[in-house]
């Protein structure tokens, strides 16, 4: 009994082992073709007149800028001058107060100087029911929505309704913008009208950045070791998997921080789903399954250098939250599409992506986790030698520093985002660290995301953020 216990946990290990070679072998060549095509993507693009012509150019396709705000009164005056301040022909910014309980809403009407709009729209997205819309007495493309409280999904739903141009940009209030962003977001839709349904954009870690009037005046990385870990984790998921995918036509996410839709597709599939926590990801999802159903020729695009920047948790318990809630969304996102694994009619990302995509990362959590507790096991039990302790350390470890050292060197090589040498050594310090516990302390959280997706939870949780570094002597816009 006991020699078939033993190597039946033999083999589990061994399994356990090849799963995780396996899963960083594939990261490795993702992270390969994700760096070449960000190579020739920046050779592609080189910064030329074109943007001064784009600027300008009555042919550029308008936007309306959706920023769902729950709470925001601490910077929502700064966010909305940034975002009117954007280079780019025309726009106008939404604000969606979704049943704020601060002074979100008094704020921007004192601001702003709004008033009680008659703006016309059409309900064709369902939503909680709008109180007011507001627009400004001064010559500003801004709007105002005020609703009930319904979650993200369903502000964004609302904004689309009331969105007056093609195009829609999703964006987080807090998030900073750079001033070309929208310009660069944009260039596939100008050069594939036709076919482009969504567009997503890089988000960078604004912890550490010297910030003022919702601008990055200085690129720093954060002063915390977890606010560096993510550094490197955004590197890593952001060239290793978007870049990559993108290539091929198999985006499955656009980052709900910054992403460019289609109005018209995003209308067609029924705009976002208000019933799970990862809308992002999931109308993404069905974005492509709408467009293969129908046998349509499109892209969705991962687009490397228009840049928003983003405050990530700096304590363990909103990083829990917030990582519990990714995880989630991903399950609830791949049940509600399961019937596309291995469907050649879906392409690579039927037969490739999404596979690989539930069975490395939602399930690597738990044969991760599994891998752990079985090597203590085997270890205190005398089932397992050093030799084989050895290999799963190598499996579950070194190539995670590998891969995570790789990530900020190739990031670095294509976009030198981080100029300084002491920045480029924490990052690979912190790509060290990141896999000596950190990671180990994530994987657990997702794998407990399982068991929160079984008995139903649907919550958001709070971010409660720390506010960003304003640069000294700097008055933020819209300071009186």
């Amino acid at each position: 009994m006991w020699h078939a216990f033993s190597r039946t946990l033999y083999y589990y290990e061994y399994g356990i082992i090849t799963y995780l070679f396996t899963l960083s072998t594939i990261y490795f060549v993702l992270l390969l073709l994700g760096f070449f095509e960000m190579m020739r993507h920046r050779f592609t693009y080189q910064d030329t007149e074109e943007r001064k012509v784009l600027e300008v150019s009555p042919l550029v396709p308008p936007i309306s800028i959706l920023a769902p705000a729950y709470n925001e009164a601490a910077a929502i005056r700064e966010s909305v001058r940034a975002m009117l301040r954007l280079a780019y022909p025309q726009f106008e910014v939404i604000v969606i107060n979704d049943g704020s309980k601060d002074q979100t809403l008094q704020l921007l009407i004192e601001e702003f100087h709004l008033y009680r709009s008659a703006r016309y729209y059409d309900q064709v997205l369902p939503g909680k029911p709008v109180r007011a819309v507001y627009e400004s007495m001064d010559p500003i493309p801004l709007v105002v929505i005020d609703k009930e409280n319904g979650g993200k999904a369903d502000a964004l739903n609302v904004g689309i309704n009331v969105a007056r141009y093609p195009l829609v940009c999703a964006v987080d209030c807090d998030s900073l913008m750079e001033p070309d962003a929208l310009l660069r977001v944009a260039r596939p839709f100008l050069e594939d009208p036709e076919r482009v349904l969504a567009v997503g954009g890089i988000v960078r870690v604004a912890n550490g950045c010297q910030t003022a009037g919702g601008r990055v005046l200085k690129v720093d990385l954060p002063r915390t070791w977890i606010g560096r870990c993510q550094v490197v984790e955004y590197l890593r998921s952001f060239l290793g998997g978007r870049v990559a995918f993108s290539a091929f036509n198999a985006l499955i996410i656009v980052s709900g921080a910054f992403g460019l839709f289609s109005k018209k597709a995003v209308l067609a599939v029924g705009g976002y789903r208000t019933t799970t926590v990862g809308e992002d990801m999931e109308l993404i999802v069905r974005l492509h399954r709408w467009a293969r159903d129908r046998k349509m020729e499109y892209r969705i695009v991962f687009q490397p250098d228009p840049v928003c920047w983003t405050e990530v948790p700096e304590s363990y318990k909103v990083l829990k939250r917030q990582r519990n809630r990714w995880q989630r969304g991903s399950i609830e996102t791949f049940w509600l599409h399961k019937d596309m694994i291995g469907r050649p009619k879906y392409g690579m990302l039927g037969l490739f992506v999404f596979p690989y995509s539930v069975l490395f990362e939602t399930f690597g959590p738990l044969v991760e986790l599994a891998g752990y507790l079985l090597t203590v096991i085997g270890l205190c039990l005398g089932i397992f030698d050093l030799q084989i302790v050895w290999l799963f350390f190598l499996a579950a470890v070194l190539y995670g520093m590998i891969l995570s050292v790789a990530s900020v060197i190739l990031e670095e090589l294509s976009t030198k985002r981080y100029p300084k040498v002491r920045n480029l050594l924490l990052l690979i310090v912190a790509s060290l660290i990141e896999n000596l516990g950190f990671r180990q302390i994530l994987t657990a959280w997702r794998a407990l995301a399982f068991f929160d997706v079984l008995r139903g939870d649907k919550t958001w949780g709070a971010m409660e953020r720390q506010g960003l570094q304003t640069r000294p002597g700097v008055a933020p816009a819209g300071s009186r």
